[in-house]
């Protein structure tokens, strides 16, 4: 994809934009792909863009890293895509707005899942799964310290998932975290019908978190983290958030908060997948 448009982009790459991409540029060759459009039996609402540009092959890390680079002035976030349970091309997307996600705050939405589960729970069920919260939403957790750039710890898992074989997604969004809605991902479909308001959460986690997002298969997303939390305590309120984010990794993984704690205290990625 050599040709460039006026406005500085690959040829086509301006219909990811509402504007046309204007004023965007990137000086980054991509290899041979496609766009990619929602099914119109699945889409809430009509559209006439793509949800998202993606590569025909897998891609090396340097690739993603340089157009990770390359942001702020081509307003493209690249993801790499996991395709062993369903193929993106099936085209199972349903894209929303990026100010959709500003609708929701996520304390608020964390607090609700937490309480809407535990509503229907055995108190047993709850006491053990939650503890030591119980019933009581803990609310968010404070921020992380990050010991280096996120960017720098968002190139590093980018060089592990690219290990596996992945093809590139561009979405045309302002932060990684809104690439979720955009790009019309469902992965969470069966906990959550919704994505903006796990993209809000995902939005906190940027900033509280040094979190990004680098990679997404049909049921996971896969997230750098540059301020993980050091200790117990703090990953015990963070492991909160997750369950309320993402049940499963934790019902089906070690079964309680205390055991999902001590798996991410000090660890540079979160890996969410739902059943």
């Amino acid at each position: 994809m050599d040709e460039r448009e006026r406005g500085g982009l690959p040829a086509g790459l301006g219909e990811l934009f509402a504007d046309g991409g204007v004023g965007r540029s990137l000086t980054v060759d991509l290899p041979p792909g496609d766009f990619l459009w929602p099914d119109p039996a699945d889409t809430l609402r009509p559209t006439d863009r793509p949800a998202f540009w993606m590569s025909d092959e897998p891609v090396a890390a340097d690739l993603w890293s340089a157009l990770r680079a390359e942001h702020g002035r081509s307003g493209l976030w690249p993801v790499l895509l996991d395709e062993s349970v369903q193929p993106w091309a099936a085209g199972h997307l349903v894209p929303d707005v990026p100010g959709e996600i500003d609708n929701y705050k996520p304390a608020l939405f964390l607090a609700e899942v937490w309480e809407d589960w535990c509503a229907q729970a055995h108190p047993d069920q709850v006491a053990e799964e939650l503890a030591p919260f119980g019933a009581e939403c803990p609310g968010l957790a404070p921020p992380g310290r990050a010991v280096v750039p996120a960017e720098q710890v968002a190139d590093w898992y980018a060089g592990v998932l690219a290990e596996r074989g992945m093809p590139l997604g561009l979405a045309a969004v302002r932060r990684g975290a809104d690439a979720m809605a955009v790009m019309g991902w469902q992965g969470a479909l069966h906990h959550n019908e919704w994505t903006p308001p796990l993209a809000a959460v995902v939005r906190s986690w940027e900033e509280r978190f040094g979190a990004r997002v680098v990679g997404m298969g049909f049921n996971t997303l896969e997230l750098s983290v540059a301020a993980p939390p050091a200790t117990h305590e703090h990953a015990l309120h963070v492991a909160a958030e997750h369950w309320a984010f993402c049940p499963d990794s934790i019902i089906q993984g070690p079964g309680d908060l205390h055991g999902y704690a001590e798996q991410i205290t000090g660890v540079n990625a979160w890996s969410f997948w739902w059943d």
